[in-house]
């Protein structure tokens, strides 16, 4: 084998383990581990400490109503709950808007200045005065369970935070947007396999929770607040730990170009993450945490999208030397197969800009979208255009 043939394999295998292959061993190890370790079962009704629900929310006056009465309608006790939302920024009459329930025991701090999500969290952090801070967005509404189902979890004292599921709106006409709801069960079932295992590695933005006295103030210009957050409460060797029924739940983004946004910011916000949280890649320091966090999270947002372009030239190469026709040859299968693939995402694309709905074409383009996003994010995350205020995706309806 030569050396341009190693090279195309162990990029293909690095390809195929961050996507599929970690899920594929991580089934695997869960299932041996239940062998030796019996699960712990961590009900306690008696368990039932303060909790605060704390909303970073910038113009949020769509929401503001809905999110309130979604907090009100949470199964755990009422006197239990507190509400406490940072409005930093908004000019469009959110804070007027919640200062009407202040009398229901909602809390608004606000400042003209706008300073970010991150900024919004560091100043609102010193008005949490219960021992578990529960984060959501202004936008997603919380399953009715979600409170309790997440503070259940804390009864262990190793637990130092709780990320909830993020869900998506299932809409009557798929998109290559609502594709993004495919790949969040995906995620689910690896997050929940991940706390299984250990430790899950990152927690939603969407829902989340840590134990108060854990939290530690993050620089501010912090992409993906959730996610650094999180993850350095982990490294202090407490656990992640994730209840798919503990949700937070949001529109799919209205069309592929909204979409982006997003992916772009969260895969500029992987790349500072990467930097900041760097003695995390000392798997002789964090061991399962480390293996982890670098199969789930390290690869995708470096190796992986950037063996894509490689893998393709290096076949091409190889399908051109052992003969283009030459259909008995793995690299010349290869080859088709990827131009049939990248073929599939472009029908994709034109599908999506002519609104016609065929998911299978959906599935590889939003693959292609997720990471294309990856070098636009690391492009503008070095050239220092990614501002840490959230230029916000439009939803669907």
């Amino acid at each position: 084998m030569t050396t341009l043939e190693i090279i195309f394999w162990v990029l293909l295998f690095v390809v195929f383990y961050a996507y599929l292959g970690y899920g594929i061993l991580l089934f695997f190890l869960v299932r041996l581990k239940r062998l030796f370790v019996k699960k712990k079962k961590n009900v306690n009704p008696d368990y039932e400490p303060e909790v605060t629900l704390f909303v970073a929310a910038y113009n949020e006056k769509d929401y503001v109503d809905d999110k309130v009465q979604n907090s009100f309608e949470l199964e755990y006790p009422k006197e239990k709950v507190r509400q406490v939302w940072v409005t930093d920024g908004s000019d469009d009459g959110t804070p007027e808007m919640l200062k009407k329930y202040s009398d229901k025991g909602v809390e608004v701090y606000h400042e003209p200045a706008r300073g970010g999500k991150i900024g919004a969290m560091n100043r609102g952090m010193q008005f949490v005065k219960t021992p578990i801070v529960i984060f959501s967005d202004g936008n997603t509404m919380l399953g009715k369970e979600s409170v309790r189902r997440i503070v259940n979890l804390f009864a262990d004292p190793k637990v130092g935070c709780v990320s909830g599921e993020k869900r998506i709106f299932n809409k009557e006409k798929d998109t290559a947007a609502g594709t993004e709801g495919i790949y969040w069960k995906y995620e689910s079932k690896l997050k929940k396999w991940d706390a299984e295992l250990y430790s899950v590695v990152g927690a939603a933005g969407e829902l989340f929770a840590i134990r108060t006295d854990l939290y530690q103030p993050v620089e501010k210009d912090t992409l993906l607040d959730d996610f650094i957050i999180s993850l350095r409460v982990a490294m202090k060797g407490y656990t992640i730990q994730y209840d798919p029924e503990a949700y937070a739940i949001e529109s799919a983004s209205a069309n592929v170009k909204e979409e982006l946004k997003r992916k772009i910011r969260i895969a500029a916000g992987g790349i500072q993450s990467i930097i900041r949280l760097k003695p995390l890649l000392n798997i002789f320091k964090y061991g399962v945490l480390s293996f982890q966090y670098i199969s789930h999270r390290v690869l995708r947002w470096t190796l992986a999208p950037l063996s894509l372009p490689l893998i393709f030239i290096i076949n091409l190469i190889l399908a051109l030397h052992y003969g283009l026709t030459n259909f008995s040859n793995i690299y010349t299968l290869l080859f088709y197969a990827e131009v049939l693939f990248y073929l599939m995402a472009l029908i994709g694309w034109y599908l999506e800009n002519r609104k016609i709905s065929i998911k299978i074409l959906f599935v590889p383009y939003y693959f292609f979208i997720m990471n294309y996003a990856v070098y636009a994010g690391i492009r503008r995350y070095f050239k220092g255009q990614q501002s840490v205020n959230w230029e916000r995706a439009k939803r669907g309806k």
